[in-house]
């Protein structure tokens, strides 16, 4: 079913606001900048873990800007943000503290959070083209 013009709209700033912040990251992650080895490092799972989690982001942003894999797009980046959010939650803090000391005053976590409700309504806007499922559990309700 076409969403509406509204709908549409909505879809986009949401896909732009995930894609925007996923990428804006990948700069840290791929540079090796230090607050983003530290990170890795104290989860311990430096270098790969970085690597690994910036080539899923990369990926996740591909697909959110590609209309007809914007589902798929939107279940990648809430996997690799959940990640990210239950490490703040079980390992980092919600507010990092780095190896110099200095913070990041919880910017990470909220934009986690930021990226976690995005890409789920994201999801929601488009649950009827979810692969496999979406048409067989959402083709009645209405959008």
């Amino acid at each position: 079913m076409k969403l509406s013009k509204g709908m549409n709209i909505l879809s986009w700033i949401l896909r732009l606001v995930v894609a925007g912040i996923l990428f804006q990251t990948l700069f840290f992650k791929f540079t090796g900048a230090q607050e983003s080895v530290y990170i890795f490092t104290k989860l311990g799972i430096e270098p790969w873990g970085r690597i690994g989690s910036g080539v899923g982001e990369l990926i996740a942003v591909i697909l959110l800007l590609i209309p007809s894999t914007v589902t798929i797009g939107a279940i990648l980046s809430l996997g690799v943000i959940s990640g990210a959010i239950m490490s703040h939650l079980t390992k980092l803090g919600i507010v990092v503290i780095n190896s110099d000391g200095t913070s990041d005053g919880g910017l990470l976590f909220a934009l986690a959070l930021i990226v976690f409700v995005c890409s789920a309504i994201i999801l929601a806007i488009h649950r009827r083209e979810i692969p496999v499922a979406g048409s067989m559990l959402f083709n009645g309700d209405n959008q």
